[in-house]
């Protein structure tokens, strides 16, 4: 299979790289063009200079951007993909996205005679380094078999949810959880502090008991104890995955406070720590406002 791969960003790239590292015939095509140019030399594989030309012969086209609407916006135009995708082809879109748009680009596809799954994935750069990515897939069952050995270079728990849509709708919901639980944490644990408690015993007695969670677990004494605030996923990306949770929500009239509320602070996170703030940052927002520093 010739694979083409769109979207060398933080994770985009190592997953571009197990590909590589599988042998299978690359092309790589990024925004940045000297990225991809870049990934070209180390790695082997070929850089086009268009979607288009990344797609022309590819049997798997992978994308990996920031939001579905980036990905939509690759189809049209005489460098855009449907100029260079060829029938029987499949996108195989790993960005966190919405299930609306995932939705309207595989209408798109089918009308050009090609497929579409979405496949978001989750376990950050670590994860995409090591191979080991939690994939959740939507769209048919046939294809994502046809396209299985290029998931298993970067994946290792591959989850069909269902149809067109439901990778992102998972992917979704599990960053919400992911938010609420930061968000939680960061709450509790101000509140512990100004009673007097030491946070370190804390957290031994929480992550031994029901309360515990990855945030309590890892993500608060690997980063926020040791006022590491490593920058491995952005503040801004995590917003946008539990607006689209707390979007789900609403439109499935489902009630929904703490979901709602939480996306409210993320973005009021995002416009008071910026861009390239990292997701966990979120507990220095807390702390500000608590007046008290977790740690």
């Amino acid at each position: 299979m010739n694979i083409a791969f769109l979207g060398l960003g933080a994770i985009g790239r190592p997953m571009a790289t197990r590909i590589a590292a599988a042998k299978l015939p690359l092309t790589v095509w990024n925004r940045t063009a000297e990225r991809a140019a870049d990934f070209a030399r180390t790695s082997g594989a070929r850089h086009a200079a268009t979607p288009a030309d990344a797609a022309r012969d590819a049997d798997v086209i992978v994308t990996c951007l920031s939001t579905s609407p980036d990905v939509y916006s690759l189809l049209d135009g005489p460098d855009g993909l449907l100029a260079g995708m060829k029938r029987g082809s499949t996108l195989v879109d790993c960005t966190s996205g919405d299930p609306g748009t995932s939705r309207r680009i595989a209408q798109r596809l089918s009308e050009a005679g090609a497929t579409f799954i979405d496949a978001p994935v989750s376990g950050g750069v670590t994860g995409a380094e090591k191979g080991t990515l939690t994939i959740m897939v939507g769209g048919d069952a046939a294809v994502l078999d046809r396209v299985r050995p290029v998931l298993e270079t970067f994946g290792q728990k591959i989850v069909h949810c269902g149809d067109v849509g439901a990778g992102d709708t998972v992917k979704a919901v599990n960053q919400a959880f992911l938010a609420i639980h930061l968000l939680s944490a960061a709450e509790g644990l101000a509140t512990l502090v100004k009673e007097g408690v030491d946070p370190t015993k804390a957290l031994e007695v929480i992550n031994a008991s029901s309360g515990r969670s990855n945030s309590s677990m890892n993500l608060i004494p690997e980063r926020v104890l040791t006022r590491a605030f490593p920058r491995t996923f952005r503040l801004a990306l995590l917003e946008k995955d539990i607006g689209i949770a707390a979007d789900m929500a609403r439109e499935n009239r489902v009630p929904a406070p703490v979901t709602q509320l939480t996306a409210d602070v993320f973005r009021i996170a995002r416009g008071e720590l910026g861009e390239i703030a990292d997701h966990v940052e979120i507990v220095k927002l807390v702390e500000q406002w608590a007046g008290v520093e977790i740690a």
